[in-house]
């Protein structure tokens, strides 16, 4: 275990020896995290539960399949490409990884037959499909292709209506992530759907930065997380080095969602680091408003138009590397983002983040010095045959 392993789990090295009783301690509550993701991970055919958030222009070949090979499941984010570009973003993904990942779809792409037609002659295990309910009829082409299928649900009755449409997972995603956010947070998300949705893995997202967080969402009933700020500033990451020093430097509430300047043109907020860019929206918000009330723009282009200033924004600050204008998407986990590291130690501090957890309500403080462990409320029934 390297010295910052041993700071996060809060246990010394000569404790954690295969015979000590922090290497039991250890043993066991992966053991129990790996009971607790169990159906998440079998479900995406990883060791891991931990989804990667598709991210315009970030999730692409290389991180998505530096997620893959480090036990978790990359998702290409395939926003405005065409069928084409698709095709050739996941053939570059299978030249990198043979193991599970994803291809996150928009439902109102124009294309969007074309694109799951790829997935399917491709043999993409799972697609995701986001920004709105999907048509039974890509619900079936999906699942016709042989593809498992994964839906956002920013509500309780919509997850109710997408299963019962045949979505295979769930995906709830909090106000608190990056890029285009719903009103609610995800502790509440979770506490109105977990307790409800049995029928189907449900995957939680939103301000996830550490392991002490998926594990309580794992109790709560998630078979999963989905994760996207905390990999933005992985090695495997594309992104421009101006870009991941901005998420380097900030802080959670530096992360704020866009405003709305008028109800005649509803955009959903997009949570993105302040900078010009935010002012810049502002102004082109109302330029466009001014424009609508003069007549000279419809209220269907106009919003077109809004929508277009993010998409172009958004690829200046990822690739260009221009964080001042351009649009910094981020999560409010952003804080939890200090430096640079592999993809393969981020997922390894998660586990270990969550395996600390387990391991400090395993152990009876007042006894942790002998190693005695606090025995779980139903362990003396097992032993006694109950």
């Amino acid at each position: 275990m390297t010295k910052t392993a041993e700071r996060e789990a809060g246990t010394k090295p000569e404790a954690n020896g295969p015979g000590g009783p922090g290497g039991d301690a250890r043993g066991r509550a992966r053991r129990q995290l790996d009971r607790l993701w169990r159906r998440g991970s079998e479900f995406l055919g990883t060791e891991l539960a931990i989804m990667g958030g598709a991210m315009t222009w970030v999730s692409e070949r290389n991180l998505v399949a530096a997620l893959s090979n480090g036990g978790g499941f990359g998702v290409i984010a395939c926003g405005s490409m065409n069928p084409q570009q698709l095709e050739t973003e996941i053939a570059a993904t299978l030249a990198l990884t043979r193991r599970p990942f994803g291809v996150n779809l928009i439902t109102m792409h124009p294309q969007l037959n074309e694109l799951i037609d790829v997935c399917v002659r491709q043999r993409v295990g799972h697609v995701v499909l986001a920004g709105g309910l999907p048509a039974a009829a890509a619900v079936q082409r999906i699942k016709g292709g042989g593809a498992k299928l994964l839906c956002f649900a920013p509500a309780l009755a919509i997850a109710r209506k997408l299963v019962r449409m045949g979505a295979d997972a769930i995906v709830i995603e909090g106000m608190e992530a990056g890029g285009h956010i719903g009103p609610v947070s995800t502790g509440v998300l979770a506490q109105e759907i977990l307790p409800h949705i049995r029928e189907v893995p449900v995957f939680v997202a939103g301000g996830i930065g550490r392991g002490e967080a998926i594990v309580s969402y794992l109790e709560m009933g998630a078979s999963g997380v989905q994760l996207g700020t905390r990999f933005v500033c992985a090695h495997e990451s594309i992104a421009h080095p101006r870009f991941k020093q901005a998420f380097i430097r900030a802080g959670a509430r530096d992360a704020v969602p866009s405003i709305q300047l008028d109800g005649r043109f509803p955009v959903i907020p997009v949570r993105a680091l302040a900078n010009q860019g935010t002012q810049r929206f502002l102004d082109a918000q109302r330029s466009i408003v001014d424009r609508f009330n003069r007549g000279e723009v419809s209220q269907k282009d106009g919003q077109l138009e809004i929508e277009h200033f993010w998409a172009g924004a958004l690829r200046r600050a990822v690739i260009d590397g221009d964080v001042e204008t351009g649009s910094v998407m981020a999560g409010q986990s952003v804080g939890m983002v200090t430096r640079e590291q592999s993809t393969a130690e981020i997922l390894g501090e998660l586990v270990e983040q969550a395996v600390a957890m387990l391991v400090a309500r395993d152990i009876d403080p007042e006894e942790a010095g002998s190693g005695a462990r606090r025995r779980a409320p139903d362990e003396g029934r097992a032993r006694a045959g109950g």
